[in-house]
């Protein structure tokens, strides 16, 4: 008999799609009125629900949804495609590589400061810009170090996945997490900041914390390693030969890393709405002065204050910041090119999920039935409060991370249905997001679905239960932490 292997995320979604086709067929459909009936997007009045005409999605519908969900989605499809370019460059030139390795050299020697120091690094980049897959790359760096200062294989192992996966889960500009969700929720990726900073602070220092603990109680007596029985074969094999080479941090790569940083910076600021949420006008009087320059501001054309920002000004902002990274770092136009495709091509799967995903609420939307589930949420949820809600939220959204494991299939498929239910209970939409990434996170940093986790647990030579036994008490600590903060939020 073949072993059971579980389907990738493009045929769970599409079975999605063909099982909600079949629901419309016996849910029954309905509608709410708009807010704003002139507008482009909808965001239903509560308690206006009534019931459709039944309007069921045969083959043709199912076909057709992730072709609609894909043209429907095209701004945040095509952003992470940029984004994915963008990346590509900045890995080409090896600028992060270098960084982190200038870091482990100069900790040579108080390898426990590393701890407290590459995870902050890791987890900056988990939390602006998603970092997983590109984590792999310094396991080999780090795990050799940290062995000879007398820690184990599982002390850089959480080092490293740890330190970028609370990022994650604390993302507070992350586009493939916090940026896809806002854009289906009808909102910016600046609201809810705060809190998502806050989720990322306390759950870095908790992270932090527990990894330091571990780490010194195996300095002190190797035999509480949890892979102390693997220490000398683990020496033999990470320790052998000449130790893993560092890329050197030159000029280039740190004007690199230096636009790098300013490009997540802009982003931040390009997207918190200063003037219409805060009253905050700085930004669009500084923009009108530039435009107002003579000549100078008819060569600049009709730039879009920063806080007026959204998914077609952000991939602007990374397509050029490659060909800035580019130019500073001497690429050719050839290598340039090559590289920034390669990159998007990496994300080319993230970006056809989206679509995908976007495909099931085109079926509900057209068979009727998103008005009608909303509805039965709106009666299960409204007198159950805010606190109540936004636990729920999170709740709900880890056993569906399990099921749905790409972060951003999760967010087109759930934040249609999810954004408004919040409003009904009278949160805002950002609530849900939060609940969302946090939830999502979490699950990330231990679900064997993960590609990232279990190569890096393959580089390490660490089994899969003992990782688990080594962090289910940090995830259970998280949760209730996320939950906590959460549910004070909403009361504040």
């Amino acid at each position: 008999m073949k072993k059971f292997k579980m389907p990738t995320a493009y045929t769970i979604l599409f079975l999605i799609i063909i099982a909600i086709a079949a629901l419309t067929w016996v849910v029954p459909a309905g509608e709410y009125e708009n807010k704003d009936p002139g507008s482009e997007s909808f965001e239903p009045v509560p308690g206006t629900y009534s019931p459709a005409e039944q309007n069921p999605q045969g083959a043709w519908e199912v076909l057709y949804a992730p072709i609609k969900g894909f043209f429907d989605a095209q701004d945040i499809a095509f952003f992470v495609i940029v984004i994915g370019g963008f990346l590509g460059v900045v890995v080409k030139t090896g600028a992060i590589d270098a960084g982190i390795g200038r870091i482990v050299r100069k900790l040579k020697g108080r390898e426990i400061w590393l701890i407290p120091v590459l995870m902050t690094v890791f987890a900056i980049g988990g939390t602006t810009y998603g970092m997983a897959e590109e984590t792999i790359a310094f396991y080999p760096l780090v795990i050799p170090i940290l062995i000879a200062a007398g820690y184990d294989s599982l002390t850089a192992v959480s080092i490293i996945a740890l330190g970028a996966g609370v990022g994650v889960l604390g993302s507070t500009m992350n586009p493939f997490a916090t940026g896809i969700a806002s854009g289906f929720a009808g909102i910016s990726i600046g609201e809810g900041l705060l809190l998502r900073l806050i989720i990322l602070i306390v759950g870095l220092a908790i992270t932090v914390a527990f990894v330091m603990k571990y780490a010194n109680r195996v300095k002190n007596d190797p035999l509480k390693s949890l892979v102390a029985d693997m220490k000398e074969d683990n020496e033999k094999h990470f320790l052998k030969g000449q130790a893993e080479e560092v890329l050197e941090l030159t000029g280039k790569r740190k004007a690199v890393l230096t636009i790098f940083a300013v490009t997540f910076v802009i982003m931040i600021l390009g997207v918190i709405p200063w003037a219409y949420k805060f009253d905050i006008p700085f930004f669009e009087n500084m923009n009108n002065a530039i435009l107002g320059i003579p000549v100078i501001g008819k060569l600049l054309g009709s730039i879009i204050p920063l806080g007026d920002w959204w998914f077609g000004e952000l991939t602007l902002l990374f397509l050029f910041s490659s060909i800035i990274i580019a130019f500073v770092y001497k690429m050719g136009e050839v290598e340039y090119i090559n590289t920034f495709v390669d990159g998007a091509k990496d994300l080319l799967g993230v970006a056809l999920i989206i679509g995908i995903s976007r495909g099931i609420s085109i079926v509900m939307n057209d068979g009727g039935m998103t008005a009608t589930v909303l509805h039965w949420g709106e009666e299960l949820l409204a007198d159950v409060g805010p606190v109540v809600f936004t636990n729920l939220s999170f709740l709900f959204y880890l056993p569906l991370s399990f099921l749905v494991p790409s972060t951003s299939g999760l967010a087109t498929l759930s934040m249609p249905i999810m954004a408004p239910l919040a409003e009904f209970s009278g949160l805002g939409r950002d609530v849900v997001i939060t609940a969302f990434q946090s939830a999502s996170g979490i699950v990330n940093l231990v679900t064997p679905t993960s590609a990232v986790i279990m190569g890096a647990l393959a580089i390490a030579r660490i089994p899969y239960n003992v990782y688990l036994k080594h962090v289910w008490k940090l995830l259970l600590i998280l949760t209730v932490v996320v939950m906590a903060i959460m549910s004070i939020s909403v009361l504040i």
